[in-house]
């Protein structure tokens, strides 16, 4: 049995709450036989408010308990998390807690490939107001596309929205026609846009509706699932360090009924949590 637990080495994927699941349900699609672990922080949801300390402090801490369930690899499927721990957590931290261990973000993976969907040179970004004032997305994609223009929207209603399962209703419509139209005033040339939460692929009908019809729209999960894919490829070292059961386990640091009840709608099918007490 000793040996068994020892083999058990799950992708860690963590969240502030549930947007990190429409990330999971991807990575779940991308590599079937992998296992994976996914943890929400909903007790100390939202991130996006919380100060650069507050969610680091948070974002490591979990890090830390996804280490100690025996990940190797960890993914910070939160857009809030990857603009303001990420870059401390992989120089400060890991160098001296694990260096053989490694956490990727959701940030980078999009900012790689934006500018391959824009010919005017014009992006938008549609985020949380967190990510949206971290400029995290202006740094990342000046590093691939220095001559693309971003304009960003900060869109702080879309997450309760959807959390409270109300995309549906004509007051969901309002608010996300608003923010949309916000954006592309800003610039009408905007022909592609990243959307920044990992909520939004709940509603991505909805903003495709209100964006011209030319405008290509970049959801992460595929694209941070295909990323994944992609390193571990490149790492063989890292492939190596990842079980293979085709096992998904999923915590939460609120109470497991509350998590359930919610987590199916962002992935798609029923979740049955274990509660983590930080």
């Amino acid at each position: 049995m000793a040996d068994e637990k020892k083999a058990y080495q799950p992708i860690g994927v963590f969240d502030s709450g549930f947007g990190g699941l429409t990330v999971l349900k991807e990575l779940v699609k991308e590599l079937p036989e992998h296992d994976f672990i996914y943890l929400g922080d909903n007790a100390r949801a939202p991130y996006g408010s919380r100060s650069y300390e507050t969610v680091y402090e948070y974002t490591l801490e979990c890090v830390k308990h996804l280490f100690d369930m025996g990940c190797h690899l960890v993914v910070l499927a939160c857009n809030t998390a990857s603009a303001k721990a990420l870059r401390t957590i992989q120089q400060k931290d890991l160098p001296k807690i694990a260096p053989t261990k490694r956490v990727l973000g959701v940030i980078r993976p999009t900012t790689e490939l934006i500018g391959n969907y824009s010919k005017s040179k014009h992006v938008g970004v549609l985020g949380t107001s967190g990510t949206v004032s971290s400029g995290s997305y202006l740094v990342e994609i000046e590093k691939f596309f220095p001559d693309l223009k971003v304009y960003q929207e900060a869109c702080p209603m879309w997450v309760p929205l959807i959390e409270n399962n109300e995309m549906d209703n004509e007051g969901a419509d309002f608010f996300i026609k608003k923010h949309v139209d916000h954006l592309m005033q800003q610039q009408s040339k905007i022909d592609a846009v990243i959307l920044g939460c990992t909520h939004y692929p709940l509603i991505l009908n909805k903003i495709k509706d209100y964006l011209p019809a030319q405008v290509a729209v970049l959801s992460q999960g595929s694209i941070v699932a295909q990323g994944l894919k992609n390193y571990l490829n490149r790492h063989p070292e890292m492939e190596m360090n990842c079980s293979k059961g085709g096992a998904v386990t999923f915590f939460t640091t609120d109470l497991s009924e509350t998590f359930d009840n919610a987590a199916s709608l962002f992935y798609g099918s029923a979740v049955k949590s274990n509660h983590l007490a930080l």
